[in-house]
Formats: C-alpha cells, sequence, structure tokens
C-alpha cells in the first residue's frame, strides 16, 4: 500500500516562465532605441558603414532591430551606407507579389 501525505496546494502552480531566446546586445538595444524615434517621414537617418563592416550584416541588424522596435523603415543605400526612414506607402518596396 502506498504511504499518503498532505502538502500544500502550491505544489501544483506552474512555475514562471523565462524569456525565449536570449536579450539583445547592447549594440542592437541602441539601434532599437534609434530607431524608436523615427516617429514620422521628415526622420532620415543616414547610416555611415566602418570599413572592417559589412553591408549586409548592417542591413540585417537594421531589419532585426525595427522588428523589435515595432516600426516599419525602409533601408535604402547611400553612398557610404545606408538611409533609413519610416514606411510610407509611396516609398513602400514595389516588388515581389500584389495583394489580392
Amino acid at each position: 500500500m502506498p504511504r499518503f501525505r498532505k502538502v500544500e496546494p502550491s505544489v501544483l502552480e506552474k512555475p514562471a516562465k523565462r524569456p525565449a531566446g536570449r536579450q539583445p546586445s547592447p549594440e542592437q538595444q541602441e539601434l532599437i532605441r534609434r530607431i524608436k524615434t523615427i516617429t514620422d517621414e521628415s526622420v532620415v537617418y543616414e547610416v555611415i558603414l566602418e570599413n572592417d563592416e559589412k553591408a549586409l550584416t548592417v542591413r540585417q541588424q537594421l531589419l532585426r532591430a525595427s522588428k523589435a522596435a515595432g516600426v516599419n523603415v525602409v533601408i535604402r543605400k547611400a553612398e557610404r551606407g545606408f538611409y533609413i526612414a519610416l514606411e510610407t506607402p509611396d516609398r513602400r518596396s514595389r516588388r515581389g507579389r500584389r495583394a489580392a
């Protein structure tokens, strides 16, 4: 016959979940903070690349930061890097399939 003992009901409560994934780096947090300041179409930033930075890597970091900030931005090529600005209907890319 198994033994029984009375325990607190709190043992059945689920432990608090930890956030999935790792925290953004300080550089990524700075990009998120900067992108959150793009509030209207008159705010445009130029991102100037350093000699050791790759354009594709910086572009992907900008896209990831804009997604985390919840701001839709457009990224365009510039002479020394990129321009980033708020996405508007006339700035939106026309590539890909049309919406049905």
